[in-house]
C-alpha cells in the first residue's frame, strides 16, 4: 500500500524547530521529499565543536529514519531567497508538490508603543514570505499546466492565527500579517485553482520556543507519556491531509486546529443592511439607522471572533 504523499515533494519553511519540524517530520512520514527551509544558521554546541543548523539537523532526522531530504538555509522574505528555494526542490526532487509556509517571527508591543522596524519585521516575514515563495511555487505550477502537463498536484497550506480571528491587543503587527495571510490564501486559492492548485490556511496553538511567552499560562501535560494538548503533533497531520490527493476538494479554506480537534471557520456573513430612502445617504439617516443598530449589540461586541479561544476537544 502506497503512502498518501509517495512521489510527491514538498518545502516546509521556518522547518528547523517546532511546528514547521514536526510539520516537516510528518510529511516525510508520509511519503513525500522535504526541503527543510529555516533561518537558523550553523553554530556551536556546549564544547565549542561547531554543530548544524536546525534545518540539517531536521533533513538528516528525515533521512535517518528512511525518507528524502535537503536543508535550505535562507530567509524567505527575501524575494530572491524564495526563488533559490524552490529552485532547489525542483533541482532535488524533479517538482515541487507542496509548499507549507510557517515561517514566523514575534515581535510583541501595544500598538502605541510599537517601533517601525517591530511592526515592518513581521508583516515582512509572515506576509511577504508568504507571498514570496507562494509566487515562485504558483509560476512553477503555472509553467506546468501550460505546458500540457495534466493532473498537476499542487498544494499549498499558509499559516495564519487565532489572533486574526479574535484579536490580540499586544499583537497588533502579527495579527496584521495573519490577517493578510487569509486574503492572500483565498485570493490565491481563485487564481491557481484551474491549474490543479489547492491553498488553504490554518491557525494553529502550539507551544513552541517563539510562543513559550504566549502560552506560558496555558496547562501542560501532568501525566508521564501524555502528550500536550499545544504540542505541533496536534497540528502536523492536518498539514499533511491538506497536502493530500485526498484534499482536492478543499480550497480557500481556513481551519483552528489544536489539542486533538480541528474546526472549519465559516467565511464572514452580512448581519445587516440598511438602504437609504433618498438618493444618497446623509449624516442624520445614518445616525438614525446606525447608532439604535449598534446600541441593541452587545457591548464590546467587534468584528472579532473571540469565540475561537474557547474552542477545545469535546
Amino acid at each position: 500500500m502506497s503512502l498518501p504523499l509517495e512521489g510527491l515533494s514538498a518545502i516546509v519553511t521556518g522547518a528547523g524547530r517546532g511546528l514547521g519540524r514536526a510539520e516537516a517530520l510528518e510529511l516525510a512520514r508520509l511519503g513525500a521529499a522535504v526541503v527543510v527551509n529555516d533561518y537558523g544558521q550553523p553554530g556551536r554546541d556546549g564544547s565549542g565543536e561547531a554543530s548544524a543548523a536546525p534545518a540539517e539537523e531536521v533533513a538528516a532526522e528525515i533521512r535517518a529514519a528512511g525518507g528524502r531530504a535537503v536543508a535550505h538555509l535562507g530567509d524567505v522574505s527575501d524575494f530572491e531567497t524564495a526563488r533559490a528555494l524552490v529552485d532547489l526542490a525542483v533541482a532535488e526532487f524533479g517538482k515541487l508538490d507542496v509548499l507549507v509556509n510557517n515561517a514566523g517571527i514575534l515581535r510583541d508591543r501595544m500598538v502605541f508603543s510599537m517601533s517601525e522596524d517591530e511592526w515592518d519585521s513581521v508583516v515582512r516575514v509572515h506576509l511577504k514570505g508568504h507571498f514570496n515563495t507562494t509566487h515562485f511555487a504558483a509560476v512553477h505550477w503555472r509553467g506546468r499546466a501550460k505546458a500540457g502537463e495534466s493532473g498537476v498536484h499542487g498544494r499549498i497550506v499558509n499559516t495564519s492565527s487565532e489572533a486574526f480571528l479574535a484579536g490580540s491587543a499586544g499583537q497588533p503587527n502579527y495579527a496584521a500579517a495573519k490577517g493578510g495571510i487569509v486574503g492572500l490564501t483565498t485570493s490565491s486559492a481563485l487564481a491557481l485553482a484551474r491549474y490543479g492548485v489547492t491553498v488553504n490556511a490554518i491557525c494553529p496553538r502550539a507551544r513552541t520556543r517563539m510562543t513559550e511567552d504566549v502560552f506560558a499560562g496555558f496547562a501542560e501535560p501532568t501525566a508521564e507519556g501524555e502528550l500536550d494538548p499545544l504540542s505541533p503533533d496536534h497540528v502536523a497531520p492536518l498539514v499533511g491531509y491538506l497536502a493530500s490527493p485526498a484534499a482536492a476538494g478543499v480550497n480557500g479554506q481556513l481551519l483552528v486546529v489544536h489539542g486533538g480537534m480541528v474546526a472549519v471557520v465559516d467565511r464572514p456573513r452580512v448581519s445587516a443592511k440598511f438602504d437609504t430612502a433618498k438618493g444618497a445617504f446623509t449624516y442624520e439617516e445614518l445616525d438614525s439607522l446606525l447608532t439604535p443598530h449598534y446600541a441593541s449589540r452587545p457591548a464590546g461586541e467587534t468584528f472579532a471572533a473571540t469565540e475561537v479561544l474557547g474552542l477545545k476537544k469535546g
